[in-house]
């Protein structure tokens, strides 16, 4: 086990099931983004993604009910899951403490999976739950997407954030993940379940405060780590795979242009108070930039 440590930030390289056991190793946390592996059978380089089913939502209790222990009275979690396991999301919640208050549907921008006995599957579910019925922040972003086809008349001012997120764009495989996709010198993606920093983005700005502690126990390629950082949050990250930790320490040592969050910053400028909400560490900060892979990822990759 080997753990890195910034000015604002803490990478634990280890299973989160005994890193939420030490009281050392992780502080008070105000908010927590859970992305957890799905139980797909998919290929992971440190976990065996194919747990019985009963085993496997037992584990996601007891992350679940560690997490509540080390959060601040109304403190936040967001769980993000398959649409398919929704009933077991918010049984996990609630049988661990936490307060209902949103199911978010993250509705893809690409096109729905096909199913040949069902309708095609187009979203994914981020049960949003807090420590007691009032959440300590939360902050009611306003956005301003592009009208439907038959409004006709410009909105004055934005509009709420709602419960349905259709303005956010995964990071899909091939070509269409874009310029974010970490991704070797031969084109191949680096981690194939990259969270989207405009995700965690509206997250993070939702449920947080400048200063506040961000927990994400799987923290895979890091993007909560990398937008806590730019937005004067304070985050730890736990995550298994050497690979993936070593991933995360490059790509917080060396921000690449495409993982800057102040390009979204005009997207709520409908927002009162943004700059507050925002912070002034992310409204001042100097970014380096990359285009693709940093020397260090490089090196990382040539040694593996």
């Amino acid at each position: 086990m080997s753990n890195s440590f910034r000015k604002n930030c803490i990478v634990l390289h280890e299973s989160c099931t005994t890193a939420l056991d030490r009281s050392d190793s992780v502080p008070r946390i105000d908010l927590s983004f859970l992305d957890p592996p799905f139980n797909q059978d998919k290929a992971y380089n440190a976990w065996a993604d194919n747990l019985p089913p009963e085993e496997y939502w037992e584990w996601m209790h007891g992350i679940c009910a560690k997490v509540y222990a080390l959060t601040s009275d109304g403190g936040a979690i967001y769980f993000m899951q398959r649409e398919k396991n929704t009933e077991f999301v918010l049984q996990c919640l609630r049988d661990t403490g936490w307060t209902f208050q949103n199911l978010i549907i993250w509705k893809k921008k690409t096109s729905a999976v096909p199913g040949m006995k069902r309708f095609g599957k187009h979203y994914q579910v981020i049960a949003f739950a807090t420590k007691g019925k009032t959440p300590r922040v939360f902050h009611r972003l306003r956005i301003d997407p592009p009208l439907p086809a038959d409004y006709k008349h410009a909105r004055e001012n934005g509009m709420f954030v709602t419960d349905v997120w259709d303005d956010i764009r995964e990071l899909t495989s091939g070509y269409f993940a874009g310029d974010e996709a970490l991704r070797d010198v031969e084109g191949n993606r680096l981690h194939k379940q990259q969270t989207p920093i405009q995700l965690l983005l509206r997250i993070i700005l939702s449920s947080t405060n400048p200063g506040d502690v961000v927990l994400d126990p799987f923290a895979g390629s890091g993007t909560t780590l990398v937008v806590a950082e730019q937005l004067g949050r304070k985050s730890v990250g736990i995550e298994l795979d050497s690979h993936n930790v070593t991933l995360i320490q490059n790509r917080l040592a060396e921000r690449r242009k495409s993982d800057e969050v102040s390009r979204f910053f005009k997207d709520y400028a409908c927002t009162p108070d943004l700059e507050s909400i925002w912070g002034e560490h992310g409204l001042n900060g100097k970014f380096a930039s990359s285009d693709g892979l940093t020397a260090k990822q490089m090196a990382f990759l040539q040694s593996d």
